[in-house]
């Protein structure tokens, strides 16, 4: 019998050979163990894709990867549904379920991920864990009081929902609103609302005058009331400007109301409170004087009181008063310059003249021709603005005894009385000497050197009633260049 031989191609090859006894059987059963061996192979191949519900011999191609991939599926396929998975294995194998395989989840916009975000193919065969992408969902929407909605999928992602309102009320906000993919509701929350405005009905014009001395009027009004159109109810009432009852100053003041309603409408209504002070032509300071009023200066009532600068008197009215006629009563007043009476007989008469009037500045020298004497008379001359402002003035004693003189301005006194100066005050015959007085006829310095004129007035300024002055001097704009 010729021989006869059996092969696969490259895995297993069993031959049959004629040739008797134990050789024969050992040939015979190694062919056999070959076989059984390959079938054992195939078997083992079927049994990775059990429970996958897929099989290679479907498909060419994967049969075609299987003799060139050694590593086979272990996992069932993932299939995520309104999602994906990318997925890496250990090795960068053909197969995305192998064993250690790593696949990360992802949700489709819209869903969102219940689960890990990652899977990992396990020894068991089984994935780490189970996921589920699902529908995106915003909170439920309010019911607009006096309206209503329709969506086009309840609250689900995607869905569509329009607001409405019943007659007579308008829609605040925005008429379509989507749930979007950050599970919030687009646009504004709406609201059906009242259209109609309610109703307030305010006074008319209220004219008043004020009383004399009085810069205001006290005037009353009864709070005008508001009615709502759609269910009768307001919520608040506001008023801008003074309320009834109130003390109103000169001028035209608007008071208004606004009330609304429990949708927000408003309604106003305005009106003027008139209030009018009689006056008269504002009366102005007298030359070399001030002025002082009640009041505001010119109103019905208002007494402005008059009075003059030291060195001048007061001629005319010392205070006048604004009457209903608009015009002052009285006679207008002036500032006359001092008049002087040098020929008083004692010193002390001579003195009385100044008292609360004017400031001393004696300045006594034995002789004309005294150096300090003449160096005083140069400083002085420039500074006799700063010498009236402050009400200073001047009196020279020049000389000693019988040939002694004394001046005031143009005015020259008596040697008698030039005498009586020196011993009343006790200054120097024959040495310079300055005396410095105040309104009140106090010694407040002495200088036995001629003073600047900064010296003086620094001291001066210190004097009582010269801060009034200088408030007085500011307000009517008395001042030196």
């Amino acid at each position: 019998m010729a021989p006869s031989h059996f092969s696969s191609s490259s895995s297993c090859c069993c031959c049959w050979s004629p040739a008797p006894g134990r050789a024969a059987v050992r040939s015979m059963g190694s062919c056999w163990l070959r076989l059984a061996a390959l079938l054992a192979l195939g078997a083992r191949a079927s049994l990775a894709y059990e429970g996958s519900g897929y099989s290679p011999l479907e498909d060419d191609e994967d049969v075609y990867a299987l003799s060139r991939y050694k590593e086979t599926p272990w996992c069932s396929p993932i299939k995520v549904k309104h999602g994906y998975a990318n997925c890496r294995t250990p090795q960068g194998e053909y197969y995305k379920n192998v064993l250690g395989t790593r696949c990360d989840i992802r949700c489709q916009k819209g869903y969102e991920l219940h689960g890990p975000h990652q899977l990992i193919c396990q020894s068991s065969k089984r994935w780490s864990g189970k996921v589920l992408c699902k529908q995106k969902r915003c909170p439920a929407l309010s019911m607009p009081t006096n309206g209503g909605f329709k969506c086009s999928d309840g609250a689900y992602f995607g869905s569509r929902c329009e607001y409405y309102c019943s007659p007579g009320y308008q829609l605040k906000g925005d008429r379509i609103v989507t749930c979007m993919d950050s599970k919030a509701w687009s646009g504004r929350p709406a609201a059906c609302v009242d259209t109609e405005p309610p109703r307030i009905q305010c006074p008319s014009v209220k004219e008043k005058s004020a009383e004399p001395n009085k810069l205001t009027v006290r005037v009353f009004w009864d709070t005008p009331e508001g009615r709502d159109t759609a269910d009768g109810i307001l919520t608040d009432v506001i008023l801008k400007g003074l309320p009834p009852g109130s003390h109103f100053p000169e001028g035209d003041h608007k008071i208004q109301y606004t009330v609304y309603d429990r949708a927000e409408n408003k309604g106003t209504c305005k009106f003027l409170v008139k209030v009018r002070v009689r006056r008269c032509v504002k009366l102005n300071a007298p030359d070399n004087g001030y002025i002082k009023c009640s009041g505001d200066g010119n109103n019905y009532g208002a007494t402005c009181e008059f009075s003059c600068i030291g060195g001048y008197e007061l001629q005319g009215s010392p205070a006048r008063v604004c009457q209903y006629n608009l015009g002052w009563s009285g006679v207008e007043p002036t500032c006359a310059p001092m008049n002087i009476n040098v020929n008083v007989r004692t010193a002390a008469a001579l003195l009385d003249q100044f008292y609360e009037k004017r400031r001393l500045l004696i300045i006594s020298t034995p002789t004309a021709a005294n150096f300090f004497y003449r160096m005083q008379l140069g400083m002085l001359q420039p500074a006799q603005c700063g010498l009236d402002l402050r009400h200073v003035t001047v009196v020279e004693l020049v000389g000693v005894f019988p040939k002694l003189i004394g001046r005031i301005g143009v005015k020259l006194l008596p040697p008698s009385l030039t005498l009586q100066l020196r011993l009343l005050l006790r200054i120097p015959h024959f040495s310079f000497n300055i005396v410095v007085m105040d309104k009140h006829g106090m010694d407040k310095e002495r200088y036995p050197f001629p003073a600047t004129p900064a010296e003086l007035f620094a001291l001066i300024d210190k004097f009582p009633l010269r801060k009034d002055e200088m408030k007085l001097q500011a307000e009517i704009g008395h001042s030196c260049p």
